[in-house]
């Protein structure tokens, strides 16, 4: 039947009816007012002529669903409207659960947030095993909570510790994982997908539903206690009055089971309550920016299956090692095997806690190959350079890896303070270079700025912005200046954070104002983690010749260069900063800390480091964790009437 706009509805010989989702005009599919409506439309016609079963199903190849449509929350006028928006996916799902007939969703992609909430209507599941297939609801990463029905259907098949854990973190679990915990009856192979859908629904097995321990979770005696030690866990990592999401959740969970429509809607659990927030409108921006950064990544081409790394310290091997998590082949060179070791060691860790099958976790480590003899160059089709900040060390070496790269190859450098143009001078085309700069850690941190010099051809930015999303990375060209945009930002706070410490203010002090402010984690814990050693020489090429913070020089002395040698500002252990309690942190703190950052992003912006204020907003909270309920450093200078405060 073909009088839908957005779905296609067919039947086949055994009386299934198969629905496939294929938005008009989109290449991804969300739930828009206009494909609600039709699959309301659809529920009618099939509940005047039932089938013995229903499959839905995405037209679209890269996934099945990535959730409602973000552009449209812009459009809500009025507390009437939010409630409205909720309630059409609400009553929908619900009449969808309720349907005569079976009903199953075939998940292939992202199955996300509105996506997962149809999915969870639905009777049955089935997961396509592919590496693009995961399920989640990250709308608590939009500053709101899922409003379809999530919060009251997941619990009933994972139990509630799981639930509680995708719910509050919006983290998304793969096929193989989601059939472990219970999201999906079957996890099968692209080849078998439909039949196995087919099977499922002609068979009807009994329906999933968190097996008798875990099901206990879900008492409304326990409810409370649970959603108690979760509220401690969320306070540790995001505070209320910034972050007000996850909290509503857990009062939706436990007041409501999951009804986010029974809040009143002067209750700060409510959704019209959150919607109207300056936290979630700010959290969509966020949204926004990551995807316009996303785009970046698609006007470039490039053939890329291998990656050759130079250089195997934290930062080289911790890049290494993330390509191969990604698919990626790669050789990683350093001057002996001695050398490659620990990156290897790291690697193997990266891998486990990654993919959490021991399959999986071999085949990324025998795409990690250790190559001290440098073979990879010839065969890779991206050579990034991660070796110390010495200038002579790295014209040498790209003079030596360019006559023995392919034509094609994306030469690129990581390093964090020495102009392109001084290290591509000696090199024959000196229009080939182009920076790579990841942040540590490189696991965590999002954001590759793609460093375009004065003689880079520009051409090759779209192809080094495709390379960064092809390992899941989100770019950002940006000009080659001292610091580019975002060390250029950090290193005055970081450096401002120091000088308190030397002025006899605790260091655990200093990091209580920063997370009093929203920052995610305090300047002091951030440069230990960086390293003082790499914030000591940032700094003086950023400073003005200006004296490094007394402190900061004297652990440097001392050998105490931060977490990488479990000393610097604070002890490590564990690979977590040992704290002492703080004492309360004096008035204008926190400013004194965050002016300094909102000063050099508004010089960046002047000097067009990057193209425009949007981009200097994504480049801090992406790059430098900036308190992202703000909605970036600009973003909050501007509502805050322009001073900041």
């Amino acid at each position: 039947m073909s009088d839908f706009q957005h779905w296609r509805l067919e039947r086949d010989g055994d009386g299934l009816a198969w629905l496939t989702l294929d938005r008009a005009g989109t290449s991804t599919n969300t739930l828009s007012a206009a494909v609600m409506e039709e699959l309301r439309a659809v529920l009618a016609r099939l509940a005047a002529d039932p089938p013995r079963g229903l499959v839905i199903r995405s037209g679209k190849a890269n996934g099945f669903i990535a959730g409602a449509d973000v552009d449209e929350f812009g459009g809500l006028e009025s507390v009437d409207d939010a409630i409205a928006l909720v309630r059409r996916g609400w009553d929908t799902f619900e009449e969808l659960a309720a349907t005569p007939y079976p009903t199953l969703a075939l998940v292939r992609g992202f199955c996300l947030g509105g996506g997962m909430e149809l999915a969870l209507a639905c009777r049955y599941r089935v997961a396509v095993d592919d590496p693009s297939t995961r399920f989640g609801l990250p709308e608590v990463m939009l500053g709101i909570v899922p409003g379809w029905g999530g919060i009251k259907r997941l619990p009933l098949l994972t139990g509630a510790p799981a639930a509680l854990d995708m719910l509050l973190t919006g983290r998304t679990v793969d096929a193989r994982r989601a059939r472990k915990l219970g999201i999906a009856d079957e996890c099968v192979p692209p080849r078998i997908m439909d039949n196995a859908a087919r099977s499922l629904l002609l068979q009807q097995p009994p329906l999933r539903r968190a097996p008798f321990p875990l099901s206990l979770t879900l008492s409304p005696l326990l409810r409370p206690l649970i959603a108690a030690q979760a509220r401690k866990q969320v306070a540790g990592r995001a505070r209320r009055e910034h972050y007000p999401a996850p909290y509503a959740i857990l009062d939706i969970w436990v007041k409501h089971d999951g009804d986010p429509l029974a809040a009143a809607p002067s209750d700060p659990a409510s959704i019209a309550h959150l919607l109207q927030s300056p936290t979630a409108r700010n959290l969509i921006r966020v949204f926004k920016l990551q995807e316009r950064l996303k785009a970046f990544g698609k006007e470039g081409e490039l053939a890329i299956r291998h990656v050759h790394v130079v250089g195997a310290g934290t930062m080289g091997g911790d890049i290494a090692a993330w390509c191969a998590l990604r698919g990626l082949t790669v050789t990683l060179q350093d001057q002996n095997a001695e050398r490659l070791a620990p990156a290897i060691g790291r690697a193997a860790k990266l891998f486990g806690d990654r993919l959490r099958d021991p399959l999986r976790a071999r085949d990324a480590f025998d795409r990690l190959v250790p190559d001290v003899a440098g073979d990879g160059v010839a065969r890779a089709d991206v050579i990034i350079e991660a070796i110390f900040e010495n200038l002579d060390a790295k014209q040498k070496l790209f003079v030596a890896i360019e006559e023995k790269a392919k034509p094609t190859a994306l030469l690129a450098t990581n390093t964090s303070s020495i102009p392109l143009e001084e290290i591509g001078a000696p090199m024959a085309d000196p229009t080939r270079l182009i920076g790579l700069h990841f942040f540590n850690p490189v696991a965590r941190m999002m954001l590759v700025e793609i460093v375009v010099g004065k003689r880079t051809r520009a051409e090759l930015v779209p192809v080094a912005a495709a390379f960064a999303r092809k390992i899941d990375k989100l770019p950002l060209s940006v000009k080659s200046a001292p610091g580019f945009l975002v060390n250029r930002i950090l290193a005055p706070y970081l450096m401002e954070a120091m000088r308190c410490v030397d002025e006899g203010i605790a260091a655990e002090t200093v990091d209580e104002a920063a997370l009093a402010f929203g920052m995610p984690v305090g300047p002091i814990e951030l440069a230990d983690s960086v390293g003082l050693d790499i914030c000591l020489a940032v700094g003086k090429m950023l400073g003005g010749g200006a004296e490094p913070p007394k402190k900061l020089t004297e652990l440097i002395a001392a050998g105490a260069l931060g977490r990488k040698t479990a000393r610097g500002f604070y002890d490590w252990r564990a690979g977590k900063a040992v704290k002492r309690r703080q004492g309360a942190a004096p008035a204008g703190l926190a400013h004194r800390l965050i002016d300094p950052m909102l000063a050099e992003a508004k010089a960046a912006l002047a000097e067009g480091i990057v193209a425009d204020a949007d981009l200097v907003d994504a480049g801090a909270i992406f790059g430098t964790g900036f308190a992202p309920f703000t909605g970036g450093p600009l973003h909050y200078v501007a509502a805050q009437g322009g001073s900041g405060h």
